[in-house]
């Protein structure tokens, strides 16, 4: 406890603020806004309009533009590594034992 009244409280993060924050599916999630991520800094890196990378996506300059604003809402893992393969990327998923109490997903 501090010394000082009114001091602020932290607490340490898990590492996944979805699950810091107490939200059903924390994980799943998670692994959702990293897929985002890695799709956003494509999108960026070839300097894609949103119409560009909605024709590549094949989905609606709306769509691109929720998804680019983190609204993960209508977009399935699955759909996600689906707009990832149409950007060109390979992607592989890996399935081993748990290395901790409870599995993980995560994107490397």
């Amino acid at each position: 406890m501090s010394d000082r009244p009114n001091a602020p409280v932290s607490t340490p993060s898990s590492g996944n603020v979805f699950a810091d924050l107490d939200i059903p599916e924390p994980e799943e999630l998670d692994l959702k806004a990293e897929l985002v991520y890695r799709i956003s800094t494509i999108i960026a890196e070839r300097e894609l309009t949103q119409v560009q990378a909605a024709e590549t996506l094949g989905i609606s300059h709306p769509k691109v533009s929720a998804l680019l604003r983190g609204r993960l809402d209508g977009f399935s893992v699955e759909r996600l590594l689906r707009f990832l393969t149409a950007l060109g990327c390979d992607v592989e998923i890996a399935v081993k034992p748990k290395a901790a109490a409870r599995g993980r997903m995560k994107v490397a």
